[in-house]
């Protein structure tokens, strides 16, 4: 597979926890996201409770030679975290590398593809419980 955008380095930032099996997970994710899209130089980040920290991640795209990096919020809807934490920390990090240009996406949002996740979700949920169904 083609390597994209040598020059662009991608950070996926998520919450944070203090659960370190919710933090690897979001390793798992960049990892599926590098191997789909053929984008190498991808960094997992957390906002607040953990690290990497975005400005590590940031600084880390850079020293892989990004000349561009964008920050995407892995959140479900836009919300105070992806529409104002998010952008501030970025530009924070962004004043440490002048000449390297940065953007945040939008968040996940709403897409026809995580109505399929869903969907995948609650079948797997049916086919494990022989499809009952618990009630108070």
């Amino acid at each position: 597979m083609e390597i994209l955008g040598k020059d662009v380095g991608i950070v996926v930032v998520d919450h944070g926890s203090r659960r370190a099996e919710a933090n690897a997970m979001l390793e798992e994710v960049v990892a599926l996201f590098r191997a789909h899209t053929g984008y190498a130089n991808v960094e997992a980040a957390h906002m607040e409770l953990a690290e990497p920290t975005l400005a590590q991640a940031f600084d880390r795209c850079v020293a892989r030679g990004a000349q561009r990096v964008i920050i995407h919020p892995y959140f479900l809807a836009p919300g105070r975290h992806s529409m104002k934490d998010i952008p501030e920390l970025a530009a924070a990090a962004a004043a440490a590398h002048p000449g390297v240009g940065y953007m945040v996406t939008a968040p996940l949002g709403l897409d026809v593809r995580l109505a399929e996740v869903m969907r995948l979700r609650v079948e797997a949920a049916l086919a494990d419980s022989g499809g009952r169904v618990d009630s108070d």
